[in-house]
């Protein structure tokens, strides 16, 4: 992952000239706090795009925000569920997958309802939630 100034979310595709479009992890998203606590816990000052996630935001909790929609600038993305850590975590660190375990620290997954171009330093906030897809509403 190589980190950008800014890009264009696109409704029900995902990140604009992204490899990996559509479905439903089309946004991948991590808070700079977890991200804090998990350097602090292992000892180490880590690049978070170690996590290959597509966005860092801060001063929002991730944990247990299924159904619930996130605004960054105009865009917004309806989160369908945590991201869980995967043993590549380790390759970027020892230990880095166990740590990103708790409290959602791997953060969020989700689609995206309304596009728009996402900066760095735009504004992130929570707009309220949507009903979860029916057929996926109890995947963890």
């Amino acid at each position: 992952m190589d980190p950008v100034s800014g890009t264009r979310l696109l409704e029900g595709v995902g990140i604009e000239d992204n490899a990996d479009q559509g479905g439903r992890r089309q946004v991948t998203v991590i808070s700079a706090e977890s991200w804090a606590r998990v350097e602090e816990e292992l000892g180490a000052e880590i690049d978070p795009s170690a996590r290959r996630a597509n966005l860092l935001i801060e001063g929002l909790d991730l944990e247990e925000t299924r159904g619930r929609v996130l605004r960054v600038g105009p865009a917004r993305i309806h989160v369908l569920g945590e991201t869980r850590p995967c043993p590549r975590m380790d390759e970027a660190h020892p230990g880095l997958m166990e740590a990103l375990g708790p409290e959602w620290r791997g953060g969020i997954y989700g689609q995206v309802v309304e596009g728009g171009p996402v900066t760095v330093g735009d504004p992130a906030g929570w707009d309220g939630e949507l009903p979860l897809p029916r057929s996926r509403a109890h995947d963890r």
